[in-house]
């Protein structure tokens, strides 16, 4: 049976990723107040080519030439808003994706998003009001390989089994730059960054950042690596491979899906939500059916998009992605 499909959301369907069950689904919000557009984005581009983006808040579908047979991407982007033009921001960066020949090695893939970063910034450039910025949590899915991670700003990838939900990524937040450097310790880095609601950032992709000098923005990206993160940090780099392990779920979203009054809390019931799904529409619908129905105080009015992967445990292929409503 189909589900409905609210107008104030945008899904995607009908891609194929063999090794993997994928879902995705954009949205406005939760609740009587919502956000006047969509500044999110996300962009999926399948084992054969074929792309699925939003432009104006709309689906829209290409096959992209000489993609490399296997190869796949997916990203999720939260488009600053307060910053003006942030939908735009967002789209413009999914373009560079579009552009973006599929990326061997990390180092590769680092390289050419921090071209893009750049090339972006002269772009926007004349644009009328700050710099607009835009997170990006980008996934390049290698045939027989593990996943290239490339992260910036406080989107996150989840990794979610039945013991619970567990970030692989660090919010690039003021937070983050205290504890490295040294002036907050693990314990209050994780109530403040997780278990509360703080909408700030200290990085995004095109704005710059403010972790290498806290007084200005900066215009390069500053990568956080084991280099300059806290020991308990390290193994969260910004840019490293990442192993999807055989039955387990992971979630790249942006962070209207946690911007709560409680984010520990409601993270905390990811895993039971999400067990049982026989497949990842499944799976994310309960996800989104369960925060449309908390209290209207319980979620700041803000935009969502998930993209949701779930690694078969028993050898089975998918042919194609698995939608809510699709």
């Amino acid at each position: 049976m189909k589900m409905p499909i609210s107008p104030l959301e945008a899904r995607i369907a009908g891609l194929r990723f063999t090794a993997l069950d994928v879902a995705a689904c954009s949205r406005l919000g939760a609740g009587p107040r919502l956000r006047a557009e969509n500044q999110d984005n996300l962009l999926l581009i399948d084992e054969d080519g074929n792309a699925a983006w939003l432009q104006d808040q709309a689906v829209q579908r290409r096959r992209l030439g000489g993609w490399r047979p296997g190869h796949a991407r997916l990203a999720v982007l939260d488009g600053m808003g307060g910053h003006g033009h942030g939908r735009e921001a967002a789209e413009a960066v999914v373009a560079g994706l579009l552009a973006l020949p599929p990326c061997a090695t990390a180092a590769e893939l680092a390289r050419r998003l921090d071209a893009l970063h750049g090339d972006l910034q002269r772009h926007f450039a004349d644009a009328p009001g700050a710099r607009p910025g835009t997170t990006l949590t980008l996934l390049e899915l290698r045939a027989g390989e593990p996943p290239l991670l490339y992260h910036v700003g406080d989107s996150r990838l989840y990794e979610i089994t039945p013991e619970g939900a567990t970030p692989l990524t660090v919010d690039h937040v003021p937070a983050t730059a205290y504890a490295m450097a040294g002036l907050l310790g693990e314990a209050e880095w994780w109530r403040q960054v997780h278990g509360e609601h703080r909408p700030q950032v200290a990085q995004a992709f095109l704005l710059g950042n403010a972790f290498a000098d806290p007084s200005r923005l900066n215009d390069p990206l500053f990568e956080l690596s084991p280099l300059n993160l806290p020991a308990w940090l390290c193994r969260l780099a910004d840019r490293r491979p990442v192993a999807l392990r055989a039955g387990c779920s992971y979630l790249l979203a942006t962070d209207g899906l946690w911007s709560c009054s409680d984010p520990a809390g409601w993270v905390g019931q990811w895993p039971q939500l999400l067990a049982g799904g026989a497949d990842a529409a499944t799976m994310l619908h309960a996800l989104l059916a369960a925060y449309d129905a908390h209290p209207a105080a319980f979620f700041y009015p803000d935009n969502v998009s998930a993209i949701l992967l779930r690694v078969p445990d028993d050898g089975r292929t998918r042919d194609e992605t698995a939608l809510p409503g699709a």
